[in-house]
């Protein structure tokens, strides 16, 4: 992926109180600094540049994390959904209802990547013996998470959130 993408896309917390739309993307990166790493939970932050955000319900929470920068979450159930520096706002890919559009293009901070996570491609997969019980586990969850398209409204009468 390179240049701008044309949307729009859509995307959200895991729990749907927040909901945005993206007019078109910019550049996506993973960023490996220890914010992104702590902000996100993770080897780092997976972020692209959004072009006509609008906030279609709910807004972030927003977290100064630097003097430079501030972080939009979900107040209700945490997820990571922006970054900002300046007049530039990127979202958070996977908190897209599509993440598979905006695959990273750059690694910044490169020199704060946890050495291990390079060798994740290569870890073994469940072992055959338990794939029985894990399909049994995964086939008994109930998700409570909002769905990856825009919903009227959330959660669904009668359920809580």
């Amino acid at each position: 992926m390179s240049g701008v993408q044309e949307g729009p896309y859509a995307g959200g917390c895991q729990c749907g109180a927040v909901r945005f739309s993206v007019e078109s993307f910019g550049r996506s990166s993973i960023c490996h600094c220890r914010m992104c790493q702590k902000a996100f939970g993770g080897i780092g932050g997976i972020l692209v540049t959004a072009k006509g955000l609008t906030w279609t319900r709910g807004e972030p929470k927003i977290f100064q994390s630097s003097n430079r920068a501030e972080r939009g979450f979900c107040d209700a159930c945490g997820t990571p959904l922006t970054f900002g520096a300046g007049s530039s706002v990127d979202v958070a890919v996977c908190a897209l209802d599509d993440p598979s559009v905006a695959p990273p293009i750059v690694q910044l901070a490169p020199e704060f990547r946890i050495p291990w996570a390079d060798d994740l491609p290569d870890l073994p997969g469940r072992p055959g013996s338990e794939a029985h019980k894990a399909a049994a586990y995964y086939a008994s969850i109930v998700s409570h998470q909002h769905p990856d398209h825009d919903t009227d409204h959330w959660p669904p009468e009668g359920k809580a959130s």
